[in-house]
Formats: C-alpha cells, structure tokens, sequence
C-alpha cells in the first residue's frame, strides 16, 4: 500500500514535470522497484489518483511495456538478450544453458524464488554478445560455458556487474576520443581537455548566428533518417511557442550501441551539445529520454547533470535551461520520435499522424526539437570549431564524423568513429575482418535492407550512397554475415523481433508482421511450402508504406530483401516442390 512516505516521493516526482500525468512512468518504476512482481491493483489506483490519470490509463500503460512484470520474478531476474547479433554470437546456447542449470524454461521461475529467466530483445551491446541483465547490472560476453559461472557468482553474492572489454577506435577523436579511455570522464576531466568551452562560446553568440552555423555545417541527423538539423531547427522557431529540446537516446535497434557507449564514456558532451540547442532554440526546458535498460547510462548522466548545475552550465545564464532524464520502460518503438513524445508525456508509446511533426507541435503540443545522442555530440565541434572544420571530414553532403557499429561475423567487433563515407571494407578491415568468407550486410541494422557480399563491394557508408544501393544507412550498424549464416533462420529471427515490438496501433504492422512470422518460422523449421514462401514475399510487397510509422515499412524491407535476394536458400528448405509462381517485384 502506498503510505505517506511513498506518496510524498511519487508528488515529488511529478513535481519535475510541467504536467504531473507525465511522471506516470517513473512512479510505476517506483512503485515496482519496491516489489518482485506486478504492481498491485490498489497501489495502481492510487498512484493514478495522485497525478491525475484514469485507472484504465495507468493500467494500460503499465501493459504496454516490458519491463513492467505480469508475474512475480525471482531474486535474481536473468534477461537473455537474442535479438540478431546476440543471436549470431550464440544467446541462445547461452539461454538452454541457463535453463538446464536452472532446471526452468525461459518464463519460468526456480521453486524457492532465487531466480528467474526471460528472453528479451537487444539489449544495446552487440558487440560483447551474449549479454545478461540482472536487476538492471549488465554482464556481457556470457557465452554457454561462462552461464554456470554467473549463477553461482549471483548464488554467493559476488556479482555487481560483469563488463567486457570494448573495443572503441576513434580516428577522428571528435565523438569517442574520451570514450576511448576506458573510464566515465568527469566534469574536471572534460573541462581540462576543453569541455564546455563551444557552450561558453555559443552564449556570446546570437541564437540566430548558432542556427546559421549549424545550417552552415549541413550536420544531417545521426539517428537513420539523415535529416539536416539546421532544417528542423528552423521549423521550430518559426512557431510562437516555447521550444522544447529532446534527446533520444531510446537506442533499441539491434545492431545499435554507440549512443549508449557515448552516454557512459562521455556524458558532459550529451549535456554540452544539448545546452548549445537550447540557447540557438531559447529553450529552457530539455528532456533526455533514455532506454530503461540503459541502467549505467542514466546513473553516469545524473550525475553529470549535477556537476554541470554545479558549475553553471545548467541552470544559470539569462536563459535558464535545466535537464531531466526521463527513462523508458521497454518498447522499441519508442525510438520513433512521436511515439517518444508520447511517453515522455506519460501514455502509451504509439506513434501519432504525422504532419503535423514534433518541430511544429510536440511535447505537450509545443514545438519539439528531438535529436539522437550522436547528433547532438557534433554540436560542440561545430561551434566551437565552426562549419567549415566540420565540412572538412566527411563525403560531399554527408559531412563530419560518424560512429559506425560493428557486430557479427567479424574478429574485432566494436564501435568505430571514423569520417562520414568511409569503405565498408576497410571498416571491417578495421574490425579484423570477416571470421569466414563474407556472405551478406546489414548496414543499418535489423530495418535494413540486406545487401549481397557482391552488392555490397566497393559501398562508401553514408546516407546517399547507401540509399543508392537500394538500402538506408540508418544508425550505422554494420552486422556482417559469414557463408555459416542460415538467411532463413535470420530472417525468421529479424521477424520475431519485429512482431514482439509492434505497438499493435495498425493493422497492416500489427497482423501484417505476426502473419509473416508465423510463415518464417515454417519455412526456417523446414516445414515450409511454396505458397508459404510466396505468401510471405507478397505480405511483405504489400506492407511497405501502408502503416503509422516506419515499424512496418522496417520489417517487410529487411525481411522481403532477404527472401527476394536469397530465395534458392529459401526453396532449398521447402517440405514440397517449388512453384514457379511470379514474386512481386
């Protein structure tokens, strides 16, 4: 039951926010770190009463995201990421090898309460998969042999976290060259190597002359779309209202972790790039929307946060800006902007119709500037440095660095900031290279569309020539697939990720991707018929551009390119003979 105590901590909270239904997702997290399982129905009631919301909104919000239990866990609540390149790397070796020392089946909890086991997808660590969370503690690199290890060390209590050396190359040295240290830098350390001093240089400037930079430097959004920043600045101040500044750092995109690296390694320059929009933008409040999972993340932002209010980059000057970071509760489609806002706003994380977009109205139907980690950590350069140092690294209209992610089927998997257009061959030349003869890549992660290792020969990694090989760069997650790699069974893998993280808000994604799943997971058991494979193809053909958001248009792209490029593989497994019947084009 919900005392004063607990009621003073959930008004305090709400607090923080300008409209105290938005708070609605760190009181339920509140209110679920004091227990192991569902949220009771009465502490529910009261928790809705106390910021406003209806039962049946606060109930279904509590249903719509994964971190919210529906059953009691144990002690110990093991998360076994296998998404895609979790996949790739062995998880699920490493979940039978839990279940078998456990003696449960994933969704199951041991008889005497010590530990559960569920499997969740990605985690944002690719690159040191198998991945573990336990009570929001990542243990990274847990392969098969390693997961008898981790139980008795959760057993004796001596486990509080289990890092993996990363791997972070930084040629430029603009976006991870402090990362590269290995360890969280601090405000003394990022002051001493020139922190804040773009930030102390953007207060001298006019906000009209920080946009002019910013357009000057042709910096496109870091996040997949490549929008140009400077654009959607201006749609914002074009509006009468108060602009709000939004990081999304909601990086659930399997393939994906260089926001969350940038985030622990360096998070005064999250902070600095985020207080340079809010004086070009004269925004004085800003949001950093960060995965739930992301547990070490927001704890290192917190308390960078607390520093720079300390030192005055935050909450002083004439402009009083102040951050808040607000955290998810699992739901990948959160990392599409309006479904962002819709959480933040305490609701349930479903993309709204666009126009209009959240530049004209957003948050709390102001105008809303969301950026990813990435594009807001070019921001210092380019002020401190100007456009032009900016335009100097990089390919024609794709400039500055970029930070690629590398995972799957290479030696040195890792994350890499190198200039925007690098060879795709020297990246993985960088990563060691293939570890057996390379048989495809997704470039963008999971959304991508695969391209053949012939396809792929010769591609520069930017957005336009991506684009112009018929797949997108996205966030620049380089998966690499060696001739060892079942497409059927990657195909059906991508699909299970996509159908689990539908918002079910339309029908096409909703019933479009668990149909499709459904004949994925025949035709990757070898049960599979030609109708069944042509069906698939078609489902995907007539999906694509029919749904809310670009969740649809993600999987029957990724998924409908490896069927179209690879469908001797997929025939190969057929359980009756193959139909000549036509595919869509």
């Amino acid at each position: 039951m919900i005392d004063a105590g607990l009621e003073r901590k959930i008004l305090d909270l709400a607090a923080r926010y300008p409209r105290r239904e938005a708070a609605l997702l760190p009181v339920l997290s509140l209110l679920q770190s004091l227990t192991r399982g569902p949220l009771l129905q009465e502490d529910l009631a009261a928790a809705a009463r106390l910021l406003g919301v209806s039962l049946a909104g606060a109930f279904g919000v509590r249903t719509f995201y994964s971190l919210y239990h529906d059953r009691p866990v144990g002690t110990h609540h093991l998360q076994v990421d296998t998404s895609v390149p979790g996949w790739l790397a062995g998880a699920k070796e490493t979940l039978r090898a839990f279940e078998a020392g456990l003696g449960i089946q994933a969704g199951g909890t041991t008889p005497d309460g010590l530990f559960s086991l569920e499997e969740v997808e990605d985690l944002g660590s690719s690159d040191t998969a198998p991945i573990v969370r336990v009570a929001g503690r990542l243990c990274e690199r847990v392969t098969p042999e390693r997961a008898g290890v981790l139980l008795d060390a959760l057993r004796s209590g001596r486990v509080a976290a289990w890092p993996a050396d990363r791997r972070i190359v930084s040629e430029c040295g603009i976006l991870l060259g402090r990362a590269a240290r290995g360890e969280p830098v601090g405000l003394a350390a990022y002051v001493r190597d020139g922190g804040y001093r773009a930030l102390a240089k953007a207060r001298s400037m006019s906000p009209e002359a920080i946009v002019a930079e910013v357009k000057a430097s042709r910096l496109r959004g870091r996040g997949g779309a490549g929008f140009p920043a400077g654009l959607k600045w201006e749609v914002a101040l074009a509006a009468s209202a108060p602009v709000t500044v939004v990081c999304n750092a909601d990086e659930g995109e399997p393939g994906t972790f260089k926001d969350r690296v940038l985030m622990e390694g360096d998070p005064h320059l999250l902070i600095e790039g985020l207080a340079i929009a809010a004086r070009a933008l004269g925004a004085e409040r800003g949001y950093i929307y960060i995965r739930g999972e992301f547990d070490r993340a927001a704890g290192l932002l917190e308390t960078a946060l607390a520093e720079a209010r300390a030192a005055g980059w935050l909450g002083a000057g004439e402009r009083v800006f102040d951050l808040l970071v607000h955290r998810g509760a699992g739901a990948y489609i959160c990392g599409e902007e309006t479904a962002l806002l819709e959480s933040l706003e305490g609701k349930r994380g479903q993309p709204r119709l666009r126009p209009p977009y959240p530049a004209e109205r957003g948050l709390f139907g102001g105008p809303t500037v969301v950026h990813n980690v990435e594009t807001l950590a070019c921001l210092p350069f380019i002020v401190g440095k100007g456009a032009e140092a900016f335009r100097a690294i990089g390919s024609a209209d794709n400039y500055g660095p970029k930070i690629y992610c590398v995972s799957g089927r290479v030696a040195r998997p890792g994350v890499y900031e190198m200039p925007m257009g690098v060879g795709l061959e020297d990246l993985i030349d960088l990563a060691g290279g293939a570890t057996g003869r390379m048989k495809a890549v997704l470039v963008g992660g999971a959304s991508s569309a695969i391209l053949t290792a012939a396809e792929a020969a010769g591609l520069k990694l930017d957005f336009d020539s991506c684009r112009r090989r018929g797949t997108m760069l996205g966030s620049g997650a380089v998966v690499v697939l060696d001739e060892s790699v079942s497409i059927p069974a990657l195909a059906e893998r991508t699909m299970a990720f996509f159908a689990r993280e539908s918002c079910g808000a339309c029908v096409p994604c909703r019933e479009g991707s668990d149909a499709v799943g459904r004949l994925l997971r025949r035709l990757a058991r070898g049960e599979g018929t030609a109708g069944d494979l042509n069906l698939a193809a078609a489902l995907c053909s007539g999906i694509g551009g029919t749904t809310l958001c670009p969740l649809g248009d993600a999987f029957a792209t990724a998924v409908g390119s490896m069927l179209a490029k690879f469908r001797p593989e997929f025939e190969a497994g057929l359980a009756g003979p193959v139909t000549s019947t036509p595919q869509p084009a």
